[in-house]
Formats: structure tokens, sequence, C-alpha cells
């Protein structure tokens, strides 16, 4: 088996960093993170990247589409299907001596003092062992090596506070070890203080905001806000726009309200998304996560008739506005959207959670409803 350490010689002097995200918005993390470095490498859930100016290292802890953000430590050959494997992944990492963890860039680094470590592990394909083998192989020899004490997650056990957390990824028989450069996920938001039942995952709400070109528009609207994620995702991707949201469940636009800080330039109202409470062509974009059965069935004037969200979502948007939903049913929704006035500009799926919606980009379509201008 070939491995070897990440080293600084081997990547120019300059950490490799590894950020995990949703499968299918890879992409977009790529573009992301080529605004403050370098990417060197796309795999499946992953995209590898070096920031070669010191100064916006930072920056890294800031992204938006990636799940987190780790640093490279070692990568190692000759992981098969066999749990053999498992043993040459166990002495691939006791050969590589991690008596200490890679270095970790400004603001990152987790606990000041080291207590133990976790492992959390992921592969693609199919293989004669699980997740929870591989975490305890190399878990074991990670604690060796620090002499610290190893926290398995196998059967939902929570690592506790002051871990530090690894990360390996087995494709193809390539296997990677990676640090954690937080304490926590960068999923985690700072702003979702509450929630509520169907909340959409914060990456893929950035992703959704990043592909709806925020930069230079006055309003985004949520008919379907929920705790305000989408909405919360494109204050992020742009300080600009003013967010409208509504929701039909009068808990949820509490949880959004409170979610909500005192900079944000936002107006929540209960309503029903098949009668907006809007004028026509006043929304310059619109991020939905239409309920359709999923956690959250539809109600209201929704209920048992989708045609009306897309109707409505077409008379409320500007000629040169765009929208972006994500799509559970992806041929019937695009199909209802198309003969509501819309033209679908992209789509992308996602995996999430073991579902394969598709994020639908729309415009207005040149030939829309009776009445309606072309698209400029």
């Amino acid at each position: 088996m070939r491995h070897h350490a990440i080293t600084r010689a081997d990547v120019h002097d300059r950490p490799t960093m590894l950020a995990r995200t949703i499968r299918g918005i890879e992409p977009l993390a790529a573009a992301e993170i080529g605004r403050i470095g370098v990417v060197r490498r796309i795999r499946h859930r992953e995209v590898w990247f070096e920031v070669p100016d010191p100064g916006r290292v930072p920056e890294v802890l800031d992204l938006r589409t990636p799940d987190d953000v780790f640093v490279l430590a070692a990568v190692y050959d000759g992981i098969g299907r066999s749990k053999s494997s498992l043993l040459r992944l166990a002495q691939g990492v006791r050969e590589t001596c991690l008596t200490d963890p890679p270095a970790l860039p400004e603001r990152g680094g987790g606990a000041a003092e080291v207590r133990g470590v976790d492992v959390s592990a992921s592969f693609v394909g199919r293989r004669n062992y699980t997740r929870y083998d591989i975490e305890d192989a190399v878990g074991a020899e990670l604690a060796r090596a620090q002499d610290v004490v190893y926290h398995s997650r196998r059967d939902g056990a929570v690592p506790p506070c002051g871990t530090a957390s690894w990360r390996v990824t087995v494709e193809g028989e390539q296997a990677t070890l990676a640090l954690r450069m937080a304490d926590r996920p960068l999923h985690r938001r700072a702003y979702k203080r509450a929630s509520v039942a169907g909340t959409l995952h914060p990456p893929l709400a950035a992703a959704m905001a990043r592909l709806a070109g925020l930069e230079g528009v006055r309003n985004v609207l949520d008919p379907c806000c929920g705790a305000g994620t989408l909405l919360f995702e494109a204050r992020a991707a742009s300080a600009g726009p003013r967010l409208l949201g509504t929701d039909l469940d009068p808990a949820a636009v509490r949880v959004a309200k409170g979610n909500a800080t005192g900079a944000d330039r936002a107006a929540w109202a209960v309503a029903d998304a098949g009668r907006i409470p809007l004028p026509a062509r006043s929304v310059d974009r619109i991020l939905v996560n239409p309920p359709w059965q999923r956690q959250v069935p539809a109600a209201g004037l929704l209920k048992g008739d989708q045609s009306i969200l897309w109707r409505q979502l077409r008379r409320v948007l500007t000629d040169d506005g765009c929208a972006v939903a994500l799509l559970h049913d992806p041929s019937t929704g695009l199909a209802l959207a198309a003969a509501a006035g819309f033209r679908i500009r992209r789509t992308i799926e996602v995996s999430l959670f073991g579902a394969h919606p598709v994020i639908g980009v729309l415009n207005p379509a040149e030939a829309g409803l009776g009445g309606l201008r072309p698209t400029r």
C-alpha cells in the first residue's frame, strides 16, 4: 500500500484544505471557494483547495456552500472493498506518525487542549465494511498516537466537546484523512436559534441564493419561508435586497422573526402561498422550497393544486426576474412552471438525505401568460 502524509513541502508551503458539500453542488462550492483560493481537485462531495494569501485564510470559515472544511493530513492508496483493507488503512495511519495533528490555519483549531478524538467516515460504492468500521479502525490509531481517548460514533453516540474531529473518505481505492478546522461543522448556522419541521439544509439554501444572482436586486421573496433559512442565506450572499417572507403557519413566521437580527431588512407575514399579498411584478427574486407532501404537507389553497403556486410566483415576479426552486417532484414541478409562464434556464440534481430533488432556476418565458411583456 502506498501512502503519504500531506506535508507543507507537498503543497508548496501551503496547507491543502478539503471542503465537504452536498452531492450535486460541488461546482457551486468550487466557484465560491475560487474567490479566496485555488481549487485543486473536485471529487464526490469534496473540493480540495489552497489559499495562497495567508490573510484570506480566516475567510475559509465564512464559506456558505460547504457543509464543513478540513485540513488534509494524509492520503492512502490500495484501500479496497474487503475488510482486510481496514487493517492496511490502520497501518497507514500508524506509519504516517500522526503524533501531532496537522497545523490548523488561523481561526481554526477547535479546543485549545485536545482531550480526545472522534472520526466521521464515508465511502463511495459497495464495501464489505461499514462507516463505523472505518471510524473505529482509524480512531483507535489516532488516539493511540496522541495518547488521548477515542470517542466512537457507533450506535449513535455523540462525541463530547473538546475532541479533535477527523474525517475519512474512501473513493475508489484511495482514502483521505483530514482534520476539521473549527469547533463545529460549518453548516451549523448561528442564526438558526430555532427551527421548524422541513427546514432547509443551510448549504443547499446558500447554493440556491447564489444561483439567483442577488447583487443589485431590490427584494427577495420566499412564500413558504418556514424558519427563514433561504432568506438568511440570501442576506449572507448580498446585504442589499429586502427580505420578504411569508408562511401559512403562524408558528413558522414567529420562528423566522426570532431568527432574524436587527440588521436584517426584512418583512414577515402569515399568508397563503396560493394568494401572495404582493402586487403584480413587484418581486425581483424568488427563493422557494414548496411543501409538496414532504415533511410539511401542502395546506391552504395549495392543497391538491400545485399549479396555483406557480401562477402566483409568475404574477408577482418582474419580467426580468428569477426564481430558484427546490423541486422534490421535478417532472411535475417543471411542467407546471412552464405552463405558468416560466422558462427553465438550469436544473441541478442534488442528493439530500436519501432523496434526489432538483434545483430549478427559472426565468419568465418570452411569451408568458396573457398581458405579460417579453423578457428583457
